[in-house]
């Protein structure tokens, strides 16, 4: 049931999109549309690799104009929704916004590479640990830090900062606590109000908003928020994995899930050990 949307009325849907979508990524998918018969499977598969994008896309597949009951987070089946003209206009109005100077896009890489990364490892971990929530989880790992472009937009000193946040992070101080004290706001909350703008499901902007507060979410042992707290264990898991605490934070020892790994492993019923297992054949997979 696609339904064909007008570059004017993508247009009108992306305004205040801003996370820039990665550039070779564009590149594959000009390639693509370029080609006699464009596969929507690489398309899909391109587009789901980059958070940008991705965002752009479940926005538009969420939006008034589908008249869908309920939000999408399966890139795939957004993809298929929008049918192939809809995804070339989409993409040609992304390409036009994506002008960066060559270092944004060398400090971006870092981002890049962490949001595909974890999103795989997520994707992974909810299989495997026999999760429903499948598409959830792959959409929180590549969106969870989608502030972090905003902010380096806002800030030029951010990458600097966020390294620090992340070497001060502990059971007494939260990554964002950091960012909160020099600018008043952090990429949690940015992150949490793109998606929302995304119109992605309030579980995952939920989980984003929350992703550096989880000390505080699996501390409290009620039964509040399981859906949250299952999402947000996958991802605190897949971080871990994929080194978030090294690529982003630049730092030697991961000292958020030093506070937060035993509450996270309980949660989801795993020992060290079984973890330990876990973690070395994702790595081996290359999932991460």
């Amino acid at each position: 049931m696609s339904q064909e949307l007008t570059a004017e009325q993508i247009q009108q849907v992306l305004q205040g999109i801003s996370v820039p979508p990665q550039p070779q990524i564009m590149v594959d998918l000009q390639m693509e549309q370029y080609m006699p018969d464009p596969d929507l499977e690489v398309i899909a598969k391109l587009i789901a690799q980059d958070p940008g994008l991705s965002g752009a896309l479940l926005k538009i597949v969420n939006s008034p104009y589908y008249g869908l009951s309920n939000k999408v987070a399966s890139i795939q089946r957004a993809v298929n929704l929008l049918g192939s003209r809809s995804i070339i206009n989409l993409i040609n109005a992304l390409s036009i916004k994506g002008e960066m100077s060559d270092d944004t896009i060398v400090t971006l890489n870092r981002f890049w590479d962490t949001a595909q990364d974890v999103a795989m490892t997520c994707l992974t971990l909810a299989k495997r640990t026999g999760s429903q929530a499948v598409d959830e989880a792959y959409a929180l790992g590549l969106f969870h830090d989608c502030g972090v472009p905003l902010m380096l937009k806002r800030f030029p000193n951010y990458m600097a900062v966020l390294e620090e946040a992340y070497g001060n992070a502990g059971p007494d101080c939260r990554v964002v606590d950091t960012e909160n004290n020099a600018f008043n706001t952090n990429h949690a909350v940015v992150g949490y109000y793109t998606a929302k703008s995304w119109r992605l499901p309030e579980h995952v902007t939920d989980a984003i908003a929350n992703h550096h507060n989880a000390l505080a979410i699996f501390s409290d042992d009620s039964h509040h928020r399981p859906q949250l707290k299952n999402l947000l264990a996958i991802l605190k898991m897949a971080e871990h994995i994929c080194a978030s605490y090294r690529v982003l934070g630049n730092q030697s020892v991961d000292h958020e899930w030093n506070a937060i790994g035993p509450l996270v492993l309980d949660h989801i019923g795993l020992s060290d050990y079984d973890f330990e297992s876990l973690k070395q054949s994702i790595r081996e997979l290359g999932a991460h």
